[in-house]
């Protein structure tokens, strides 16, 4: 079971069947597997050994999917880089994983010197992007022109595949450890419940440096069907490449969802070839779902609930649970049901399972849970006990073993489909000198889903704006972190414990 096998059986029985779609540029199977082949031998000669780190910081594009059968096709480990962090996050990540090569496209290349200068071990810069190459970097082009095509160096079972990384309540980042077995297995049970659409075409909105985006990648390429690829959301464009391109399947979040039907012309456009939309990053909205069947009565409508440490996909909601009926029943408001091969639990503080319909934990075991994370076995005895993966996530699980996600116990905030971990986002306010204490929660967001909002208590006369907080905090975090509100008190909800008792932040929230 190794993740490159997909690409050989394609070029193998189909070559001449599209591979890639990316603006003007188009290339078969036949031609995107010599790619890879020549990528892979780049990337050796550039010293890339068995097991070392590859990674890339860049938007959506053709040579982002080449990066990920070319680095494994050479023996190597991916590292997604997340694009929306700030130079001192991507630094963190690089530093821990130290990476022998960074790929990056135009949008980030401005950013690749205070990488260079900031981080204890510097990669080598290689440039995908368009027009010319940066001084210091080598072109990702020219070395698959001049490169010999490699055989495919055939890593896969429990060899790491990947790693991700993910927040922590620490507020550092962790790197999620994935084998190709652990890929592989999140892979086909998905296959099996939701089977490929024969000649389908999937348009890639999602950032692949996430793990549901480069998971529903491996399901395209397992499938042997076309990628098509765009570098960001933008409403108008979507709509455009789903008429001219003929898209059949799309993930989005929902936040992406609801610009796409409140865009003005979108009735202007043929639609008529998407057959099916995945949603997930998110909880659940069942507003939104009623106006995605009213606009599209036919389409097959799924929800997926899942976390980077099971690569990703924990459950299912089909869509036999998006009729009519279900939507009535409250059944379209579940995450589903386990998986094929995944065992699900919840259990309470003792990890005993807890009788259904009873709010616990989520956890779960199955080839597809993580190996754990990079150079954290203290971190990974607590995720992972008896072989079973700890989620965080409070549930319940009915009769029918079907999942309700009704809280995120690790305090983590779900904005535009971006995981926030609330630590993260306290930890740069507190290294302003005029606060003396900081709670973080999410707050409902019409159009985010939910929103980051601080709970400030400043130091005995300090004086500061919030705009000034929020300038703080874009030096530490990634903007979409920081506050969107922030309100001042003289003191916070504690308990007896003297832990901040956020449940009550929330709650007045709501009342207010």
């Amino acid at each position: 079971m190794y993740m490159t096998q997909c690409l050989q059986r394609t070029v193998q029985l189909n070559p001449d069947h599209l591979a890639t779609i990316f603006g003007e540029r188009r290339q078969t199977y036949q031609q995107f597997g010599e790619r890879v082949a020549r990528l892979a031998g780049a990337l050796q000669r550039l010293g890339m050994a068995a097991g070392d780190r590859v990674s890339m910081l860049a938007l959506n594009s053709d040579h982002y999917l080449e990066y990920i059968m070319g680095v494994w096709w050479g023996g190597g480990v991916l590292n997604p880089v997340n694009s929306r962090w700030s130079v001192a996050e991507i630094v963190y990540s690089l530093d821990d994983c130290t990476p022998v090569i960074l790929i990056v496209d135009e949008h980030f290349a401005a950013m690749a010197e205070e990488i260079r200068q900031t981080a204890r071990q510097a990669p080598r810069f290689v440039f995908a992007g368009e027009g010319e190459v940066p001084v210091g970097m080598l072109g990702f082009e020219q070395l698959i022109a001049h490169a010999t095509p490699v055989e495919d160096a055939g890593r896969g079972g429990d060899d790491l595949a990947c790693i991700m990384y993910t927040g922590g309540t620490t507020g550092f980042p962790k790197g999620v450890m994935q084998s190709h077995l652990n890929l592989w297995s999140a892979c086909m049970p998905r296959m099996v419940d939701m089977p490929p659409i024969a000649g389908g075409r999937l348009l890639h909105v999602a950032p692949l440096f996430h793990v549901a985006g480069m998971a529903r990648a491996l399901i395209q390429f397992l499938a042997g069907e076309t990628h098509v690829i765009v570098p960001t959301f933008e409403a108008q464009n979507l709509l455009q490449i789903i008429q001219r391109e003929r898209i059949t399947e799309i993930l989005l979040v929902p936040t992406m969802i609801l610009a796409l039907l409140a865009h003005p012309e979108i009735d202007r456009y043929d639609l008529s070839t998407l057959k099916r939309l995945t949603y997930g990053a998110s909880p659940s909205a069942g507003e939104m779902v009623e106006q995605v069947l009213k606009r599209f009565p036919d389409i097959e409508l799924s929800h997926s609930y899942g976390l980077t440490e099971a690569c990703p996909v924990v459950s299912s909601n089909l869509p036999c649970n998006h009729t009519a009926e279900a939507r009535r029943s409250g059944l379209s408001r579940s995450v589903g049901r386990g998986g094929l091969g995944v065992n699900v639990k919840i259990v309470d503080a003792q990890g005993q399972e807890v009788p259904r319909g009873t709010v616990g934990e989520i956890i779960v075991r199955g080839p597809n849970i993580m190996l754990g994370y990079w150079n954290r076995p203290e971190e990974t005895a607590k995720a992972l006990r008896n072989g079973w993966l700890y989620t965080g996530d409070g549930a319940y699980m009915d009769e029918q073993g079907y999942l309700f996600i009704v809280d995120r116990l690790k305090d983590m905030i779900v904005s535009g489909g971006e995981n926030i971990y609330s630590a993260e986002v306290e930890n740069a306010l507190a290294r302003h000198p005029a606060v003396s204490m900081a709670a973080v929660i999410g707050i409902p967001h019409e159009q985010w889903g939910e929103a980051v909002h601080a709970v400030v208590v400043l130091k005995p006369g300090a004086v500061v704006e919030a705009e000034q907080l929020r300038r703080h905090c874009r030096q530490y975090i990634a903007g979409y972190k920081c506050p969107k509100s922030i309100e001042f008190r003289n003191a916070l909800p504690l308990s007896a414990a003297g832990k901040i008792l956020k449940q009550q932040l929330r709650q007045q929230q709501l009342i207010d």
